[in-house]
């Protein structure tokens, strides 16, 4: 009687370890995903934008034109719409450059990641992974993106002289949108060049003082047309120089620092803007050679 009893209590035991089995593995349930070892910044590739920056998750981050200077900007009630993004881990994708991604301490004392020295936010109408809906917000948010050509500044622009000054190039404050490298280095036009001609630059003086700007055509903010970008060759100094509307792009070697564009009041003796002004969407194109 006793083995008769213990048989039925393992059949028992059987058939409710299959049905649990069972249930397990209805597709109808629940189940837990698998864990996500990816950690800090990682690149997703987007069917508009191409390869972008997003957290470990899958969301989009973004850099804000207001930052070309590497200074957080968005504070108080902009951080509702654009929540900052800070990892203090290191990426695990094998495919960034680690050496272009860092951190900035706010003026409140929190940290912030950066990349290629722009601050990196999120985008609160961004819902689901893979979102980018902030892309294009204002002019001047644009998603983050390891392979930009060019990028845009919105910031005060102070010459030379110390003097700020308005997109007119009349003494007072505002911001301007204008142009600069992908690390936020502002970008000159020559006013005499030619549409896809540089006339001045004639060896390594010139060069030492208004280096040209060598790039290859890669990506730009939406906000700007990739058709619009070429490439010459400068033989006086055997470099390749982007152009932006044909006009050949320089640095002013004395912008020592992201954000700085001193080289609209150069020389001194000519009106501000009139020999080397900012480049921007709104410049008109380059006039024929």
């Amino acid at each position: 009687m006793l083995i008769y009893l213990k048989r039925n209590l393992l059949a028992v035991l059987c058939i409710a370890v299959v049905l649990t089995a069972c249930k397990k593995s209805n597709s109808d349930e629940p189940t837990t995903p698998p864990n996500n070892n990816n950690k800090g910044i990682q690149l997703a590739s987007d069917a508009k934008f191409g390869t972008v920056l997003t957290n470990k998750d899958g969301k989009t981050l973004y850099f804000f034109a207001n930052d070309a200077a590497g200074v957080p900007t968005c504070t108080n009630g902009c951080e509702t719409n654009w929540p900052l993004y800070y990892s203090a881990d290191a990426s695990t994708d094998l495919n960034l450059n680690k050496a272009e991604v860092g951190e900035v301490t706010r003026t409140d004392g929190r940290k912030q990641s950066t990349y290629r020295g722009y601050p990196l936010y999120y985008f609160s109408g961004d819902a689901a992974k893979g979102d980018i809906k902030g892309d294009g917000v204002g002019g001047i948010w644009f998603v983050a993106k390891p392979d930009y050509s060019l990028m845009l500044a919105n910031a005060q622009l102070v010459g030379a002289d110390t003097k700020t000054y308005t997109s007119t190039y009349v003494e007072g404050t505002g911001l301007t949108k204008y142009l600069t490298d992908a690390f936020g280095r502002t970008l000159y036009a020559f006013a005499p060049d030619k549409n896809g001609l540089n006339t001045y630059t004639k060896g390594t003086t010139q060069e030492g003082i208004w280096p040209v700007y060598t790039s290859e055509i890669q990506n730009v903010p939406s906000v700007m047309a990739k058709t619009d970008l070429g490439v010459i060759t400068v033989a006086s100094v055997n470099k390749k120089q982007l152009t932006y509307k044909g006009w050949p792009l320089y640095y002013f070697a004395s912008d020592t620092k992201r954000g700085d564009n001193k080289g609209i009041t150069v020389p001194g003796s000519a009106a501000p803007g009139s020999v080397w002004p900012y480049v921007s969407t709104t410049t008109s194109v380059a006039p024929a050679q």
